[in-house]
């Protein structure tokens, strides 16, 4: 099962919040959207993805932060058997 985050942000924290979310490492998909709800880039994570083959993922979220001022991201985390075992 799986759960939905979403935060709003400014483009300079984008890249900074991207990174802690993959640091936590129960992620599943990340969405960014503009203010106005249209979506601009959508990415999937699987366990174990790590250092090069985020960097262009990393590169293109940079390059959006340039351009868009407030977004939103939208995250879909993969619930753990301890959290389920707790709901």
């Amino acid at each position: 099962m799986t759960t939905k985050e979403t935060f709003i942000l400014h483009g300079e924290n984008l890249v900074k919040k991207i990174k802690e979310l993959i640091a936590e490492g129960n992620i599943r998909k990340i969405t960014i959207a503009h203010k106005d709800g249209k979506e601009i880039m959508s990415f999937p994570l699987t366990f174990g993805v790590v250092g090069i083959v985020l960097a262009p993922v990393l590169a293109a979220v940079g390059a959006v932060a340039a351009l868009v001022g407030e977004c939103s991201i939208t995250v879909e985390r993969e619930e753990t058997k301890e959290g389920k075992e707790s709901v």
